[in-house]
């Protein structure tokens, strides 16, 4: 067994299952068509999504995800972000955390790096 917390990627439009744990959407803004009481979240931390200005550049673009996810890891050493990531750190000590997004790939999301961040680095700051 690993100290390695468990963190999960996950769209916000697939239906919440009981191995969830906590579930905190990580986007900027809400998702099209999903309703607060369907997203069953325990959280919307909006404030740690890529600024509008690294979203727009990234587009979702495959070939630009590494360099999406060196600015949005550099991004996230901003004070607000990185105490919200520290709270994300917390919760994932503490048992299974589900970060949702809206994106159509989520593993070339902000989410993805995020839960990266927090399974290879999970008492380190940013």
């Amino acid at each position: 067994m690993t100290d390695t917390p468990r963190v999960r990627v996950r769209r916000i439009y697939e239906e919440p299952s009981a191995d969830d744990g906590t579930r905190v959407l990580v986007d900027r803004l809400w998702p099209r068509g999903v309703s607060r009481e369907r997203a069953h979240l325990d959280a919307w931390e909006k404030e740690i999504a890529p600024s509008t200005e690294l979203r727009t550049w990234y587009g979702h673009i495959p070939t630009r995800f590494d360099e999406f996810a060196e600015r949005y890891t550099a991004e996230l050493a901003d004070p607000q972000r990185a105490e919200i990531l520290e709270r994300l750190r917390g919760i994932a000590a503490a048992g299974t955390l589900t970060l949702l997004t809206a994106t159509k790939d989520p593993d070339i999301s902000e989410a993805a790096v995020l839960a990266g961040l927090l399974r290879e680095h999970p008492d380190a700051a940013a």
